[in-house]
């Protein structure tokens, strides 16, 4: 009844805006101080949000300074739909999920359910994803499996990062300094010198850096939660002609934030008071030591106006270093936990696209191949209180390769309508080596046997879609898509055996149907996705030990359906005032969980964790008319979300509902007698909400609190 329900209104609500749209075909689109229209890249070539059919939220450069955008994390307040948190291990490893599908673990055998992309080339690790970067030209979030064109590890959805491409024959200087309370300081500043006609080089540096709210009153750094950030990027375009382009970027971030302080906590719906200092235990805490880095090389070559190829290398490092303090003395003098983590990665991939159009543009098509490669290595202690330190080394070697191809027709005697079919066949070929030991109180070492898994996983993901232009400002879809997220293994499995058995791919078949438009002369956007997803053989992860979070184990257990409804809004009734309003409303939850032993549905003793019912962002911005000191403007955004599960088996862990209020008040145009200058004030959290992050069990209820109300000014430059 309620699917019905749900489909029979998106059914009146597309017809009653094509009835509309079919009216106003003849009107005049007044562009002039309307809603500007943005580009996105989602499907492999360049074409408007507006037209792109699917459910994708594109966040532009001005966009992510004036919501104060810095890394990966920042987008949770932005997204509906999206949720980011950080691991209990290490607060600069991201847990994403989106239309709650998405893994809590960290583990290097284990994948993301949300793939990352950094112009084009795939990020495989969560580690070291809060790194920020340092020119952002948009971020792309594509909520929902991408099936053909992203294929393996798409299951929830693909966040898409865009860098600023240099440019020739210009030559700029922007610098951007920020000062606020717990000592935030950041400084961006880039670089763009043109050489010559064809060649153009852009220099960027990032410093940003921010004090935790809590102390540490024991031994080591002087807080919990700091954080300290470097990142640079070269970026290189050579354009002998117009038919051609060589693009090449190296981007490093490095993170010394110090670990995120982890409270002792009362169940839901009791909350701890946030901490302003930690225990006078603590010894020894020391900061994170997080390096990534990457070399991209683009090559496009326009063969003709209906052709393009284009040839993608990625070559991607992670040196990652983390640790963390469990509650010290909550339950005694001594940390509940403590863990140290090192691990090493390196991959490239490479990946081969024809981007073309056939019949006069009634067929077009993008076909590609794609490889990548991946090892990696990881050394992890765990140092219980009072029982055995636990000791740990693994390494991985992944290989994938894939081919795929979309094509979308748009038949001439059938004007509006588009048809779009797409096909990706991936394989996964998956080895990890699993070494541990343990050390008795007693000082007595015990090594066990090394565990040994080598797995090949096959995948075929197909999409469909068909759509209807029902005028140039409305856009109807319906969507098919399969989701594939591979197979891998478990590092904290129960026993040898289990971890060189693995666990098998996880898939996801979703149907969505979409209406995008835009109304009174492009003043109103309007886009609207409901969607239903089939999601099975589910990677779940049980724990073994209910005395012990480390040991778990993971099988391809699990049915669930997801079904929900995004709404995205921008008006704009005039130059002056803009307004913004993005929902989410979210229903998941398992429809079976196997038992390994007795084969019973136990899907009631399981919760569908970061999957809130209703997200909302709304937010509005408004220019004044200028001063003989600048343009003035004020922004205002504000953030809410019910309440979600934090433990997949605990009920108990629930984050509450909590909403957070922030504005900015800018004047720009600044006139100063060369360039541009904008001094802003700015304030996030204004109504100091005191909310939690993410839960964790260490043998005692804990969870991370989000930031208190922060506040400053940035000055901005721009020659």
């Amino acid at each position: 009844m309620q699917q019905s329900t749900i489909l029979g209104s998106v059914g009146l609500l597309a017809m009653a805006f094509a009835t509309t749209a079919h009216a106003q075909d003849d009107a005049q689109q007044v562009q002039d101080g309307g809603i500007a229209e943005i580009v996105v890249t989602a499907q492999k070539r360049a074409e408007p949000l507006q037209k792109t059919p699917l459910s994708i939220v594109a966040l532009t450069s001005d966009d992510l300074a004036r919501k104060g955008i810095a890394d990966l994390t920042d987008l949770r307040s932005q997204v509906p739909s999206l949720q980011i948190t950080p691991h209990p291990n290490s607060a600069t490893t991201a847990r994403v999920f989106l239309r709650g599908v998405g893994n809590n673990d960290d583990q290097i055998t284990v994948d993301p359910s949300v793939a990352i992309y950094l112009d084009g080339v795939y990020v495989a690790r969560g580690q070291g994803l809060a790194a920020e970067i340092a020119e952002v030209e948009r971020i792309e979030v594509l909520r929902g499996p991408q099936g053909s064109l992203y294929g393996r590890n798409a299951t929830g959805g693909a966040i898409n990062y865009i860098t600023r491409q240099p440019e020739l024959g210009e030559f700029h200087v922007r610098q951007t300094l920020a000062y606020g309370n717990y000592d935030q300081f950041r400084s961006r500043t880039s670089v763009n010198v043109p050489v010559g006609d064809t060649l153009a080089v852009e220099l960027a540096y990032l410093h940003s850096q921010k004090d935790g709210f809590v102390r540490n009153l024991g031994t080591g750094v002087a807080r919990f939660g700091d954080q300290r950030r470097d990142a640079y990027r070269a970026a290189v375009l050579w354009q002998p002609s117009p038919a051609f382009e060589l693009r090449y970027a190296y981007d490093r971030s490095d993170i010394a934030d110090t670990p995120a302080f982890m409270v002792s906590t009362p169940f839901h719906p009791l909350v701890a008071q946030r901490p302003t200092a930690g225990s006078p235990a603590v010894r020894g805490l020391k900061a994170n030591d997080v390096t990534a880095q990457g070399h991209g090389l683009t090559a496009s070559w326009t063969v003709s106006d209906a052709l393009t190829i284009k040839s993608i290398t990625g070559y991607r490092k992670l040196a990652n270093y983390t640790n963390q303090n469990y509650l010290t003395g909550v339950a005694g003098p001594f940390p509940v936990f403590l863990t140290e983590f090192q691990q090493t990665q390196r991959q490239w991939s490479e990946e081969l696209q024809l981007v073309g159009s056939a019949f006069d543009s009634q067929l077009e098509y993008t076909l590609g191949a794609y490889f990548f490669d991946e090892k990696a290595s990881s050394f992890d202690s765990s140092v219980p209180a009072g029982r055995a330190t636990s000791l740990r080394t693994a390494t991985v070697h992944n290989r994938a390769w894939a081919l795929y191809g979309q094509a979308t027709w748009r038949p001439a005697m059938l004007e509006g309508l588009y048809l779009t079919g797409g096909l990706r066949w991936s394989q996964d070929n998956r080895e990890a080596t699993l070494d541990q030991s343990s050390i008795a109180l007693n000082g007595t070492v015990t090594t066990r046997p090394q565990g040994r898994g080598d797995n090949t996983f096959t995948d075929y993901s197909p999409s469909v879609i068909l759509g209807y232009e029902a005028s140039r400002d409305v856009n109807l879809y319906a969507k098919w898509s399969r989701g594939y997220k591979s197979g891998g293994y478990n590092l904290r499995a129960s026993t040898l055996a289990r971890f060189a058995e693995g666990y098998g791919p996880e898939r996801l078949d979703s149907f969505e149907v979409g209406v995008k438009s835009s109304w009174l002369d492009n003043r109103l956007r309007a886009n609207i996705a409901l969607f239903r997803a089939n999601y099975r053989d589910i990677q779940v992860n049980i724990q073994s030990d209910p005395n012990n979070p480390a040991v778990t184990d993971i099988f391809n257990a699990g049915e669930a359906r997801i079904q929900g409804l995004e709404l995205d809004i921008t008006a704009k009734p005039s130059r002056a005032l803009t307004f913004n309003a993005s929902y989410a409303f979210l229903d998941a939850g398992y429809r079976r969980i196997t038992d390994q032993v007795t084969g019973a549905n136990i899907a009631g003793r399981f919760n569908f964790v970061e999957a809130p019912r209703h997200t909302l962002t709304v937010g509005a911005e408004w220019t004044l008319p200028e001063t003989p000191l600048g343009l003035p403007s004020a922004s205002v955004d504000y953030y809410m979300q019910s309440a979600k599960f934090s433990s997949t088996t605990d009920a108990r862990y629930v984050i509450g509902d909590y909403g957070i209020l922030g504005a900015r008040i800018a004047l720009s145009e600044i006139p100063l007698g060369f360039g541009k200058w904008q001094l802003a004030a700015y304030g996030r959290n204004l109504t100091d909400t005191k909310y939690y992050l993410a839960h964790f069990s260490a043998g005692l209820p804990a969870a991370f609190f989000g930031d208190p109300r922060s506040y400053g000014l940035e000055l901005r430059f721009e020659y």
